[in-house]
Protein backbone atom coordinates (compact mmCIF):
# COMPACT_ATOMS: atom_id res chain seq x y z
CA UNK A 1 0.00 0.00 0.00
CA UNK A 2 1.33 3.46 -0.98
CA UNK A 3 1.56 5.63 2.08
CA UNK A 4 3.31 8.95 2.88
CA UNK A 5 4.54 10.45 6.03
CA UNK A 6 3.73 13.78 7.06
CA UNK A 7 5.65 16.03 9.63
CA UNK A 8 5.36 14.25 13.25
CA UNK A 9 5.56 10.71 12.03
CA UNK A 10 2.19 10.38 10.81
CA UNK A 11 1.15 8.36 8.11
CA UNK A 12 -1.74 8.84 6.03
CA UNK A 13 -2.80 5.81 3.04
CA UNK A 14 -4.15 7.92 -0.18
CA UNK A 15 -4.62 6.11 -3.81
CA UNK A 16 -1.83 6.72 -6.47
CA UNK A 17 -2.84 9.09 -8.97
CA UNK A 18 -2.15 7.92 -12.13
CA UNK A 19 -0.11 8.92 -14.71
CA UNK A 20 -1.56 11.70 -17.32
CA UNK A 21 -0.99 11.80 -20.60
CA UNK A 22 -2.63 13.46 -23.86
CA UNK A 23 -4.71 10.69 -25.98
CA UNK A 24 -4.14 10.42 -29.57
CA UNK A 25 -5.86 11.30 -32.53
CA UNK A 26 -7.92 8.54 -34.33
CA UNK A 27 -6.03 7.27 -37.22
CA UNK A 28 -7.80 6.04 -40.52
CA UNK A 29 -7.42 2.59 -40.10
CA UNK A 30 -9.48 2.75 -36.64
CA UNK A 31 -11.85 5.42 -37.99
CA UNK A 32 -12.30 3.08 -40.77
CA UNK A 33 -12.98 0.14 -38.36
CA UNK A 34 -15.20 2.41 -35.89
CA UNK A 35 -17.49 2.46 -38.72
CA UNK A 36 -17.95 -0.72 -39.79
CA UNK A 37 -18.63 -1.37 -36.00
CA UNK A 38 -21.05 1.14 -35.67
CA UNK A 39 -23.14 -0.28 -38.78
CA UNK A 40 -22.94 -4.12 -37.77
CA UNK A 41 -24.27 -3.27 -34.05
CA UNK A 42 -26.88 -1.19 -36.13
CA UNK A 43 -27.81 -4.02 -38.04
CA UNK A 44 -27.37 -6.88 -34.93
CA UNK A 45 -29.91 -4.27 -32.98
CA UNK A 46 -32.07 -3.82 -35.64
CA UNK A 47 -32.20 -7.52 -36.76
CA UNK A 48 -32.73 -8.59 -33.26
CA UNK A 49 -35.52 -5.95 -32.82
CA UNK A 50 -37.69 -7.67 -35.94
CA UNK A 51 -36.90 -11.11 -34.43
CA UNK A 52 -38.47 -10.41 -31.69
CA UNK A 53 -41.22 -8.48 -33.94
CA UNK A 54 -41.92 -11.56 -35.71
CA UNK A 55 -41.98 -14.09 -32.88
CA UNK A 56 -44.03 -12.45 -30.40
CA UNK A 57 -46.86 -11.90 -33.65
CA UNK A 58 -45.76 -15.48 -34.90
CA UNK A 59 -49.30 -16.78 -32.96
Amino acid sequence: MPYTNEEGGLLNNFAREPKIYQAEPATEGQKRTYIFLGIASTALVGGLILVAFFVSNAS
